[in-house]
Protein backbone atom coordinates (compact mmCIF):
# COMPACT_ATOMS: atom_id res chain seq x y z
CA UNK A 1 0.00 0.00 0.00
CA UNK A 2 1.35 3.35 -1.18
CA UNK A 3 1.21 6.32 2.14
CA UNK A 4 -0.52 9.48 1.14
CA UNK A 5 2.36 11.45 -0.11
CA UNK A 6 3.39 8.25 -1.65
CA UNK A 7 0.55 8.40 -3.70
CA UNK A 8 0.10 12.05 -4.56
CA UNK A 9 3.42 12.04 -5.77
CA UNK A 10 2.82 8.61 -7.89
CA UNK A 11 -0.40 10.63 -9.25
CA UNK A 12 1.83 13.79 -10.00
CA UNK A 13 4.10 11.85 -11.75
CA UNK A 14 1.38 9.70 -14.06
CA UNK A 15 -0.39 13.25 -14.94
CA UNK A 16 3.35 15.19 -15.84
CA UNK A 17 4.18 11.57 -18.16
CA UNK A 18 0.60 11.86 -19.52
CA UNK A 19 -0.24 15.61 -20.46
CA UNK A 20 2.35 15.65 -23.31
CA UNK A 21 0.89 12.37 -24.86
CA UNK A 22 -2.67 13.27 -24.18
CA UNK A 23 -1.83 16.78 -25.99
CA UNK A 24 0.39 15.82 -28.99
CA UNK A 25 -3.37 13.08 -29.66
CA UNK A 26 -5.36 16.33 -29.71
CA UNK A 27 -3.09 18.35 -31.93
CA UNK A 28 -2.68 14.83 -34.59
CA UNK A 29 -6.08 13.82 -34.39
CA UNK A 30 -8.23 15.77 -32.68
CA UNK A 31 -7.62 19.24 -33.95
CA UNK A 32 -7.79 18.15 -37.54
CA UNK A 33 -10.35 15.66 -36.87
CA UNK A 34 -12.22 18.99 -36.03
CA UNK A 35 -10.86 20.85 -38.36
CA UNK A 36 -11.60 19.03 -41.66
CA UNK A 37 -15.10 18.03 -40.44
CA UNK A 38 -16.22 21.87 -40.43
CA UNK A 39 -14.94 22.57 -43.72
CA UNK A 40 -16.48 19.92 -45.19
CA UNK A 41 -19.74 20.18 -42.84
CA UNK A 42 -19.97 24.15 -43.83
CA UNK A 43 -19.78 23.25 -47.64
CA UNK A 44 -22.44 20.64 -47.40
CA UNK A 45 -24.70 23.43 -44.88
CA UNK A 46 -24.53 25.70 -47.74
CA UNK A 47 -25.37 23.46 -50.59
CA UNK A 48 -28.63 22.36 -48.14
CA UNK A 49 -29.59 25.46 -46.96
CA UNK A 50 -29.75 27.21 -50.66
CA UNK A 51 -31.77 23.71 -51.71
CA UNK A 52 -34.18 24.74 -48.83
CA UNK A 53 -34.32 28.05 -49.96
CA UNK A 54 -34.67 26.91 -53.90
CA UNK A 55 -38.10 27.16 -55.66
CA UNK A 56 -37.52 23.35 -56.52
CA UNK A 57 -39.86 21.27 -54.84
CA UNK A 58 -37.93 18.16 -55.51
CA UNK A 59 -34.74 19.78 -53.62
CA UNK A 60 -36.56 21.08 -50.57
CA UNK A 61 -38.22 18.01 -49.92
CA UNK A 62 -34.59 15.80 -49.68
CA UNK A 63 -32.90 18.91 -48.45
CA UNK A 64 -35.90 18.95 -45.25
CA UNK A 65 -35.73 14.84 -45.52
CA UNK A 66 -31.75 15.51 -44.32
CA UNK A 67 -31.78 17.27 -41.89
CA UNK A 68 -34.84 15.31 -40.42
CA UNK A 69 -32.68 12.46 -40.24
CA UNK A 70 -29.62 13.98 -39.33
CA UNK A 71 -31.05 16.24 -36.70
CA UNK A 72 -33.42 12.99 -34.99
CA UNK A 73 -30.90 10.69 -34.43
CA UNK A 74 -27.84 10.89 -31.73
CA UNK A 75 -24.51 11.69 -33.84
CA UNK A 76 -23.55 8.22 -31.86
CA UNK A 77 -25.71 6.01 -33.53
CA UNK A 78 -24.72 7.63 -36.83
CA UNK A 79 -21.28 6.49 -35.97
CA UNK A 80 -21.99 3.13 -35.41
CA UNK A 81 -24.08 2.23 -38.28
CA UNK A 82 -21.29 3.58 -40.49
CA UNK A 83 -18.44 1.86 -38.87
CA UNK A 84 -20.15 -0.60 -38.05
CA UNK A 85 -23.46 -1.54 -39.60
CA UNK A 86 -22.27 -0.59 -43.46
CA UNK A 87 -19.51 -4.00 -43.15
CA UNK A 88 -22.69 -5.92 -43.89
CA UNK A 89 -23.13 -4.52 -47.15
CA UNK A 90 -19.87 -5.02 -48.07
CA UNK A 91 -18.52 -1.42 -47.44
CA UNK A 92 -15.52 -1.07 -44.75
CA UNK A 93 -14.45 2.12 -43.50
CA UNK A 94 -11.32 3.29 -41.57
CA UNK A 95 -11.91 4.99 -38.41
CA UNK A 96 -10.67 8.04 -39.28
CA UNK A 97 -12.88 8.78 -42.37
CA UNK A 98 -15.83 7.24 -41.09
CA UNK A 99 -16.01 9.58 -38.27
CA UNK A 100 -15.04 12.32 -40.81
CA UNK A 101 -18.16 11.28 -42.79
CA UNK A 102 -20.60 11.37 -39.61
CA UNK A 103 -19.30 13.96 -38.21
CA UNK A 104 -19.45 15.91 -41.24
CA UNK A 105 -22.57 14.72 -41.95
CA UNK A 106 -24.01 15.63 -39.06
CA UNK A 107 -22.83 18.90 -38.28
CA UNK A 108 -24.06 19.91 -41.91
CA UNK A 109 -27.25 19.19 -41.03
CA UNK A 110 -27.36 21.64 -38.25
CA UNK A 111 -25.27 24.07 -39.76
CA UNK A 112 -27.69 24.51 -42.78
CA UNK A 113 -30.26 25.52 -40.46
CA UNK A 114 -27.74 28.36 -38.95
CA UNK A 115 -26.85 29.36 -42.35
CA UNK A 116 -30.62 29.45 -43.68
CA UNK A 117 -31.62 31.50 -40.90
CA UNK A 118 -29.03 33.54 -41.33
CA UNK A 119 -29.90 34.61 -44.96
CA UNK A 120 -33.13 34.72 -44.34
CA UNK A 121 -32.56 37.65 -41.72
CA UNK A 122 -30.95 39.64 -44.72
CA UNK A 123 -33.77 42.53 -45.18
CA UNK A 124 -35.93 42.16 -48.44
CA UNK A 125 -34.65 45.36 -49.29
CA UNK A 126 -31.26 44.02 -50.16
CA UNK A 127 -32.75 41.80 -52.55
CA UNK A 128 -34.62 44.47 -54.59
CA UNK A 129 -31.75 46.68 -54.35
CA UNK A 130 -29.68 43.68 -55.96
CA UNK A 131 -32.46 43.24 -58.51
CA UNK A 132 -33.18 46.70 -59.31
CA UNK A 133 -29.57 47.17 -60.54
CA UNK A 134 -29.69 44.44 -62.73
CA UNK A 135 -28.32 41.31 -60.99
CA UNK A 136 -29.72 37.72 -61.36
CA UNK A 137 -30.71 35.78 -58.06
CA UNK A 138 -27.66 33.70 -57.64
CA UNK A 139 -25.74 37.02 -58.18
CA UNK A 140 -27.44 38.31 -55.73
CA UNK A 141 -26.92 35.69 -53.37
CA UNK A 142 -23.37 35.49 -53.82
CA UNK A 143 -22.17 39.23 -54.03
CA UNK A 144 -24.97 40.54 -51.20
CA UNK A 145 -26.92 38.22 -49.47
CA UNK A 146 -24.10 35.70 -48.28
CA UNK A 147 -21.69 38.40 -47.60
CA UNK A 148 -24.25 40.07 -45.41
CA UNK A 149 -25.07 36.81 -43.52
CA UNK A 150 -21.72 35.71 -42.60
CA UNK A 151 -21.55 38.14 -39.64
CA UNK A 152 -25.40 36.71 -38.66
CA UNK A 153 -23.65 33.18 -38.90
CA UNK A 154 -20.31 33.93 -36.57
CA UNK A 155 -21.73 33.33 -33.34
CA UNK A 156 -23.38 30.15 -33.68
CA UNK A 157 -20.92 28.97 -36.03
CA UNK A 158 -18.58 29.56 -33.39
CA UNK A 159 -19.99 27.63 -30.78
CA UNK A 160 -21.14 24.91 -32.95
CA UNK A 161 -16.62 24.42 -33.98
CA UNK A 162 -15.99 24.58 -30.24
CA UNK A 163 -18.69 21.95 -29.56
CA UNK A 164 -17.14 19.60 -32.56
CA UNK A 165 -14.00 19.40 -30.57
CA UNK A 166 -15.48 18.22 -27.63
CA UNK A 167 -18.00 16.17 -30.15
CA UNK A 168 -14.89 14.59 -31.77
CA UNK A 169 -14.69 12.36 -28.42
CA UNK A 170 -16.97 10.04 -29.55
CA UNK A 171 -14.49 8.86 -32.18
CA UNK A 172 -13.13 7.15 -29.59
CA UNK A 173 -16.13 4.20 -29.65
CA UNK A 174 -14.98 3.23 -33.08
CA UNK A 175 -10.53 3.29 -32.19
CA UNK A 176 -9.94 6.61 -33.54
CA UNK A 177 -6.72 7.37 -31.07
CA UNK A 178 -7.69 10.83 -30.38
CA UNK A 179 -7.46 12.86 -27.21
CA UNK A 180 -9.59 11.00 -25.11
CA UNK A 181 -8.89 7.58 -26.77
CA UNK A 182 -5.80 8.52 -25.81
CA UNK A 183 -6.35 9.09 -22.19
CA UNK A 184 -8.24 6.28 -21.89
CA UNK A 185 -5.14 3.84 -22.99
CA UNK A 186 -3.38 5.49 -20.41
CA UNK A 187 -5.77 5.22 -17.19
CA UNK A 188 -6.38 1.66 -18.53
CA UNK A 189 -2.76 0.80 -17.76
CA UNK A 190 -2.17 3.45 -14.56
CA UNK A 191 -5.28 2.55 -12.94
CA UNK A 192 -6.08 6.14 -12.20
CA UNK A 193 -9.27 6.76 -14.27
CA UNK A 194 -10.55 10.10 -12.57
CA UNK A 195 -7.15 12.10 -12.38
CA UNK A 196 -6.75 11.04 -15.91
CA UNK A 197 -9.83 12.01 -17.32
CA UNK A 198 -9.33 15.13 -15.41
CA UNK A 199 -6.64 16.08 -17.02
CA UNK A 200 -7.88 14.84 -20.33
CA UNK A 201 -11.07 17.68 -19.72
CA UNK A 202 -8.48 20.23 -18.84
CA UNK A 203 -6.74 19.71 -22.59
CA UNK A 204 -10.24 19.72 -24.04
CA UNK A 205 -10.94 23.35 -21.83
CA UNK A 206 -7.80 24.88 -23.16
CA UNK A 207 -8.74 24.22 -26.59
CA UNK A 208 -12.35 25.74 -25.55
CA UNK A 209 -10.84 28.83 -24.27
CA UNK A 210 -8.12 29.32 -27.30
CA UNK A 211 -10.79 29.08 -29.54
CA UNK A 212 -13.27 31.06 -27.65
CA UNK A 213 -10.74 33.83 -27.52
CA UNK A 214 -10.16 33.93 -31.48
CA UNK A 215 -14.32 33.64 -31.79
CA UNK A 216 -14.47 36.92 -30.38
CA UNK A 217 -11.52 38.62 -32.12
CA UNK A 218 -13.33 37.17 -34.97
CA UNK A 219 -16.65 38.74 -34.24
CA UNK A 220 -15.05 42.06 -32.88
CA UNK A 221 -13.69 42.26 -36.26
CA UNK A 222 -16.73 41.51 -38.62
CA UNK A 223 -18.45 44.33 -36.00
CA UNK A 224 -16.04 47.37 -36.34
CA UNK A 225 -18.24 50.27 -38.52
CA UNK A 226 -21.65 48.38 -37.82
CA UNK A 227 -24.31 50.72 -36.25
CA UNK A 228 -25.46 49.32 -33.20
Amino acid sequence: MFSNQERIDRIIGILIDSFFPILKAGIQFTIPLTIITFVLGLILALLIALARLSSVKVLIVLAKFYVWIFRGTPLLVQIFILFYGLPSFGVTLDPFPAAVIAFTLNKGAYSSEIIRAAILSIPKGQWEAAFSIGMTKSQAMRRIIIPQSIRVTLPPLGNSFISLVKDTSLAATITVTELFQKGQQIASVTYEPLWIYIEVAFIYLIFSTVLSYFQEKLELRYDKGIAK
